[in-house]
């Protein structure tokens, strides 16, 4: 490196392999499989494309993850915590208690769908050995709890009440069935020309029976 000060210094930059030593090469791979999956779904993908993109060799990924499922998983996991944040920063937006704030939490579940469609499918298409995964139970439960939160504070009742429950459940049923329909380009026929927004508001609003306490 030049010792002159009027020299143009150059930053040296974080290779893959050197993020790697870092211990980034997880969160590196989950991006690259996360990326594969969009492009050629999840069974289209291979470790070693993955390993390519990350800059690593081929075994590389075999530190982290036992086999090709489990790198799915970790994929998931991933998805799942930027779901359940996605969710909670549309609550947030809005007045706690408000309509508005249930509906957008079922806006930022279709704009993951929308966004990240393969890996959308992937977090409800992988459920081989759920059973014997609590940690993506808890996830999947903390991602409902975020619905059951707003819910209950719209209606003014606690999260445990049995109403909340099965308000959220059916709230989240029909966003969720939206959100595939979306995705797969079923919704555009002449009956459903209707935007998310109103989609979200009017379920929410007849779901939650507010119009009854207007």
């Amino acid at each position: 490196m030049s010792t002159d000060p009027s020299a143009p210094q150059v930053t040296p930059t974080v290779t893959p392999k050197a993020a790697y030593h870092h211990g980034d090469l997880r969160a590196q791979l989950i991006a690259a499989v996360r990326d594969l999956v969009e492009t050629h779904g999840p069974d289209g993908f291979s470790v070693s494309e993955a390993a390519r993109r990350a800059g690593v060799s081929s075994a590389a990924p075999y530190k982290h993850f036992k086999d090709r499922h489990e790198i799915l998983r970790g994929v998931v996991s991933e998805a799942m915590d930027r779901l359940r944040a996605a969710m909670e920063a549309g609550a947030a937006a809005h007045p706690h208690g408000s309509l508005e704030a249930v509906a957008a939490v079922g806006q930022a579940y279709v704009d993951f769908a929308r966004a990240e469609p393969g890996v959308f499918r992937l977090v409800f298409g992988l459920t081989e050995g759920h059973e014997n995964a609590p940690d993506l139970l808890a996830k999947g439960e903390g991602c409902f709890g975020v619905v059951v939160k707003a819910v209950a504070a719209c209606l003014g009742l606690p999260t445990s009440d049995p109403d909340v429950q099965r308000r959220a459940y059916m709230l989240w049923s029909f966003v969720h069935g939206h959100a595939f329909l979306t995705i797969d380009m079923k919704h555009k026929v002449a009956a459903a020309r209707i935007g998310d927004w109103d989609y979200l508001v009017t379920t929410s609003r007849a779901i939650l029976a507010l119009a009854a306490r207007a």
